[in-house]
């Protein structure tokens, strides 16, 4: 039996009225927002930078926590164990891109969606303000005569210190023994005491320590010396071959469950280009030395795709990795 014409059309209205009474509804309560590194670090900082602006544009609390622990993989599991409703957001560093590479995970950032792209880090290379190395070439000249002695802070193996030792690495001899901390907080305080003796290290994380004096940076992973430190060499002028892979960081981004419905992800896109693009947000980003990205959609998925490539080839030819990224299907940049 067919159904009127009349009735069809008032069903259909019906559900569209629906439809967009579920597009207003949301978000109908607080959301979680899951920061995957501790407190102090750079994914923090990033984190409850943006957080503020991104609540005044959804009109509700996103109840921030730290779940830090195994590189990464203890917060981000959480979030993909959450049901996908966008009501959990997770607040993730670079680091999933490697978790399969280095058997941390079987997961990586393809299998969340990309809300926002935010921004990315500068590395510095930074010494205890008492340090003998009064520069970057100092400090290679002691790594390469005096191999497996100097001690390196990271933060694991996927971590943002322990990639740039790879992609160094890859280039030059670099041997030195790491000493692994929970995040870049404990890492700089074991700096500022004397346990570690260099670590390269987000300039968001560091910036307050370089401009009180107590820490020194001797040089910028860039192609260029940076326009608010302009005697820090950039490390490109030491090693020309880091210059094809510039600009290189750790970004930082918000991310939702893959699965999570198509509406919901438009929302929480257009919330968080829009907290993201605000003066107040990019005033916060220049002042604790991040680039800024607002990347989502395809843009996002590229920028992750190569990200991944150059930093996963990099490891390999540095003897970081025990098999090829080809195996898993990730192509040389």
């Amino acid at each position: 039996m067919k159904m009127p014409t009349t009735a069809r059309l008032v069903i259909s209205a019906a559900a569209l009225l629906t439809t967009g009474a579920a597009l207003a509804d949301y978000p109908e309560r607080n959301l979680q927002g899951t920061i995957q590194w501790g407190a102090g670090g750079s994914t923090d900082v990033i984190a409850r930078g943006l957080t503020p602006h991104v609540e005044n544009i959804l009109d509700t609390t996103i109840v921030l926590t730290n779940r830090p622990g195994g590189t990464g993989v203890i917060g981000t599991n959480h979030v993909l164990n959450q049901r996908a409703d966008g009501y959990h957001i997770l607040y993730g560093a670079e680091n999933p891109q490697l978790f399969p590479l280095l058997g941390l995970a079987d997961f990586d950032y393809s299998d969340l969606h990309p809300v926002n792209l935010t921004s990315v880090d500068i590395v510095v290379f930074v010494v205890p303000a008492d340090s003998p190395f009064q520069t970057m070439e100092e400090l290679i000249a002691h790594i390469q005569e005096n191999p497996g002695e100097m001690r390196m802070g990271n933060q694991g193996a996927a971590s943002l210190a322990a990639t740039t030792h790879a992609l160094v690495s890859s280039l030059i001899d670099f041997d030195v023994r790491h000493v692994t901390f929970a995040g870049e907080g404990p890492g700089i305080t074991a700096l500022q005491g004397g346990h570690i003796d260099f670590m390269p290290s987000s300039l968001s994380s560091t910036r307050e320590y370089i401009n009180s004096g107590r820490l020194r940076a001797l040089a910028v992973l860039d192609a260029n010396r940076l326009d608010a430190y302009p005697d820090m060499p950039a490390l490109t002028e030491q090693i020309p071959g880091l210059e094809p892979y510039m600009p290189y960081g750790s970004f930082k981004g918000a991310y939702v469950h893959r699965d999570t419905p198509d509406h919901i992800k438009a929302i929480l896109e257009s919330a968080y280009a829009e907290a993201v693009e605000s003066g107040e947000f990019q005033a916060f980003l220049d002042n604790v030395g991040a680039t800024p990205l607002n990347l989502s959609g395809e843009e996002a998925r590229e920028y992750l795709q190569r990200w991944q490539s150059i930093t996963a080839w990099a490891m390999y030819e540095a003897g970081s990795l025990d098999q090829s990224p080809e195996v898993l299907g990730i192509r040389r940049p």
